[in-house]
């Protein structure tokens, strides 16, 4: 493989040429309510080849045929010379030789599909078990291996070996009109030892939809919150974690003038970054989709503003430097600015202290969904309670958080010192590149003054 790769790039005319390849084999499962909607095994390879001239700009081929890639490194480079001048520089980056390969506990590749269906049946029977108002579920179950492939003209060559394991739950309860909706999930880079285990995640899925119908919407206004781990970490990669991506600053004004390095976002608790290079989470490779190695970035510092996410294009734009943040979601795509694992840094607080002072709160519990625009961000709780003199009292729904970004930040006051990883399925889009795998994590944390939408009773 790596021959016909190298001998491929020999021949490029460009200033500079990589290539990526990926074998791919997947198996799905989806249980819908009784009935088994989908049981597949897909066999997938492809490759992209990006060239680059300083006359010109990109070229982007994608093939599927391994023996076609020399031709598709032709038709880039044609493709690059075929557009004006763009003035492209890349920042430098180390070349590498390296090999990653992984050891499963059980290798999915060798479990026979009638026992991935029967798991996913398992599940979703537990959630079906969680009472008469249980009208519809969903049990997935997913696994992937991708042998993936990179090289470049400037001496790079990676081989990776990427698996991944899902389990995924959504249970909905109606009862005289009124319907509620929850899911679980669980995602892992790892065998098929990481898929069982789940029966209480769905339970948990289904127990939670019909808890719901008897959650009273919450009274719209101003509290206090206390966002827990999901939802903290959500919010961090969703309405901070984008604007950080340097792809987008560089190209929009009031991107730059909002995130300018040094400006104060919150107070010194606040430590908040995005870490490529973690063992385990779904968002881990030890190098970028440009073959740069991956790191931890702090985006803020003791509440400062001290970092963005770059690729070698953005970082050589903004005089910054690489880091390692260059993904695509598959060889279809060519990689853009994308976040890998994002987090809160843990605090020192106990949950019981974090909320002992406080007379009316909520506490916000994962997440449904939400939108940002820039600095302003909606997001929607999973469920909610009522905090209530220092305790959590009854289930609510309907949350709904909105504000400024940079004032939310600017009222954090209180971190948790119980952070954890949210290994969850699903993933982030960006441009069209739908579902990248990611992390999120954060500790508990408690906002002051956060405006809460929902009914005025």
């Amino acid at each position: 493989m790596r021959q016909i790769l190298e001998d491929a790039l020999k021949r490029s005319k460009a200033d500079y040429t990589e290539i990526r390849y990926e074998k791919t084999i997947a198996t799905r499962v989806v249980y819908r309510y009784k009935r088994l909607e989908v049981a597949s095994e897909v066999l997938e390879e492809g490759g992209t080849a990006r060239a680059l001239v300083r006359r010109g700009g990109w070229g982007i081929t994608t093939f599927n045929h391994l023996e076609d890639v020399a031709r598709f490194v032709q038709d880039a480079y044609e493709c690059a010379t075929a557009l004006p001048a763009q003035d492209i520089k890349l920042a430098p980056s180390e070349p590498v030789v390296d090999e990653i390969r992984v050891s499963l506990g059980r290798d999915f590749r060798s479990v026979p599909l009638d026992r991935k269906v029967e798991l996913a049946s398992e599940y979703n029977s537990v959630m079906l078990g969680c009472g008469d108002s249980i009208v519809d579920t969903t049990s997935i179950y997913s696994d992937t291996m991708t042998e993936y492939y990179y090289i470049n003209s400037e001496g790079t060559f990676i081989y990776e070996q990427r698996p991944e394991v899902m389990v995924y739950f959504v249970a909905v309860a109606r009862r005289d009109g009124n319907v509620q909706q929850a899911s679980e999930s669980f995602a892992k880079p790892g065998g098929f030892e990481y898929a069982g285990g789940h029966a209480r995640l769905a339970e948990s899925a289904g127990r939670r939809a019909v808890s719901l119908l008897d959650a009273p919407p919450i009274k719209g206004g101003r509290y206090t919150v206390v966002l827990n781990q999901d939802l903290a970490g959500v919010f961090i990669h969703e309405a901070f974690g984008h604007l950080s991506e340097a792809d987008f600053v560089y190209e929009n004004k009031k991107a730059q003038e909002l995130m300018v390095l040094g400006r104060k976002f919150g107070e010194k608790i606040l430590n908040a970054g995005d870490d490529g290079s973690v063992a385990g989470l779904r968002g881990t490779h030890k190098y970028d989709d440009e073959g740069v190695k991956t790191r931890k970035n702090y985006l803020i510092k003791e509440g400062v503003l001290v970092g963005r996410l770059h690729s070698r294009e953005t970082a050589a734009k903004m005089n910054e430097k690489p880091t390692g943040n260059a993904r695509a979601i598959n060889y279809r795509f060519p990689p853009i600015v994308r976040m890998t694992n994002t987090f809160i840094e843990n605090g020192t607080i106990p949950f019981e202290s974090l909320i002992a002072d406080i007379k009316l709160g909520v506490y916000a519990c994962n997440s449904m969904g939400g939108q940002t625009m820039l600095e302003n961000f909606s997001f929607s709780a999973g469920w909610g309670h009522i905090i209530r003199n220092g305790r959590i009292e009854e289930m609510v729904r309907d949350v709904v958080l909105a504000g400024n970004l940079f004032v939310t930040l600017a009222n954090i006051d209180g971190l948790g010192n119980d952070f954890r990883w949210i290994e969850r399925g699903g993933g982030c889009g960006k441009n069209g590149q739908m579902p990248l795998p990611v992390t999120m994590g954060a500790p508990s944390v408690r906002i002051k003054d956060v405006i809460i939408g929902g009914k005025q009773r």
